[in-house]
């Protein structure tokens, strides 16, 4: 079993990664901000957590590295809101903090396994030449290969971009250390993960939050379901269970299988529109969560300037290609979209259920105010 050092273990991805890793016998130091999504595992026996910024220079980075068979380096702004509004922000830390890591990872000679981002492929040749390829729906211009597809990036004042940007220059940088065989890492692209934590609700905390967030705030208060730009575009949702699975054959590194490998994890059969994803979570709530006589919220379409700010662009269409994995690693996601929502969504519903009643209780408890003369 492993000794594994998780940096922004806190997060999404990281508390199901962790609760995994755990299962599978590895002991597990976590490092993040925010210990709230593995709350439920800071009692197990091998699991250390540190409430830490790895920004901190007061952190003994290259200490816990060292102590370490494995990083996973998890750390990054993952928020569209944050790309458009706070750029620099994004690129210090997704690549300034993270090249730290990894050239610390260089100086203690330890294994890396670094999360990048399935937006380091940019957009569809379809998107760029507007029209001008035969059968533009051709799955084929859509389907991103690890070592071979071409990346193609929007314009600088789209600076949304500078995150998929940051994401690659790191991969870039980790390639050539492991041509120097200085380094042994193994990069992961993920696609879309959907699952239970995925993100705060918009309500709960500043920032903009994935798409499945917003479209859950809007089933659970009646507030509009707004798709940016109409909600054309096309993604292949994973199940966070199915991905994590992924990720602990990867940290296990069967017969050295992953060593300077880079990885799609997803679900290529799971592709639908961001309309057709509001469309469906609207009729699974109605049917299994909406309280009897709940108004549904309407579907609208908003720009992606009066949406996220001026200097947003998507890309058009994201397909992974996962021979790799299958072949290395013997991985295969098995869970529909439907399967993966429904979980994801009562997860939510019942949150808001709980918050609500602690509210009530905290307000039962509240003693009542003496009488007073002015």
């Amino acid at each position: 079993m492993a000794k594994v050092l998780s940096l922004g273990a806190g997060g999404f991805i990281g508390a199901h990664l962790t609760e995994r890793l755990l299962e599978a016998g590895h002991d597990v130091t976590a490092v993040d901000i925010h210990s709230d999504k593995i709350a439920d595992l800071l009692g197990h026996p091998r699991l250390a957590f540190i409430e830490r910024s790895i920004a901190d220079r007061t952190f003994d980075l290259g200490g816990m590295i060292e102590g370490a068979d494995v990083v996973v380096d998890l750390v990054a702004h993952a928020n569209p809101g944050i790309y458009v509004r706070q750029p620099l922000d994004v690129f210090r830390l997704n690549f300034q903090e993270n090249l730290r890591i990894a050239e610390t990872c260089v100086e203690k000679g330890k294994r890396l396994i670094q999360f990048s981002s399935c937006e380091v492929y940019g957009k569809t040749p379809v998107a760029v030449l507007h029209g001008e390829l035969p059968d533009p729906e051709n799955p084929s211009y859509a389907t991103f290969s690890e070592d071979s597809t071409d990346m193609i990036m929007g314009p600088v004042g789209r600076h949304r971009w500078i995150y998929a940007c940051a994401k690659q220059l790191l991969e870039r940088v980790l390639h050539a250390y492991g041509l120097e065989g200085r380094l042994n890492y193994t990069i992961i692209r993920p696609f879309n993960f959907i699952g239970p934590k995925i993100d705060y609700l918009p309500g709960e905390t500043d920032g903009v939050p994935r798409v499945f967030s917003y479209f859950m705030e809007a089933l659970l208060d009646g507030t509009p379901m707004r798709l940016v730009d109409g909600g054309n575009q096309r993604r292949c949702y994973t199940f966070i269970r199915d991905a994590v699975e992924c990720v602990s054959r990867i940290v296990e590194n069967p017969g050295g299988a992953c060593d300077r490998q880079i990885f799609n994890i997803g679900s290529p059969e799971n592709e639908v529109s961001i309309r057709e994803l509001a469309v469906l979570m609207r009729e699974l709530y109605a049917r299994h969560f909406a309280p009897a006589g709940a108004k549904l919220p309407e579907i609208v379409d908003v720009s992606a300037e009066s949406f996220y700010g001026e200097g947003y662009e998507d890309s058009d269409r994201r397909i992974p290609d996962i021979e790799k994995a299958r072949r290395l690693l013997g991985w295969n996601p098995g869970t529909s979209v439907v399967e993966m929502l429904m979980p994801t969504m009562d997860y939510y519903v019942r949150a808001r259920r709980e918050t609500a009643l602690d509210a009530t209780v905290a307000a039962g408890s509240r003693p009542a105010l003496a009488d007073t003369d002015a």
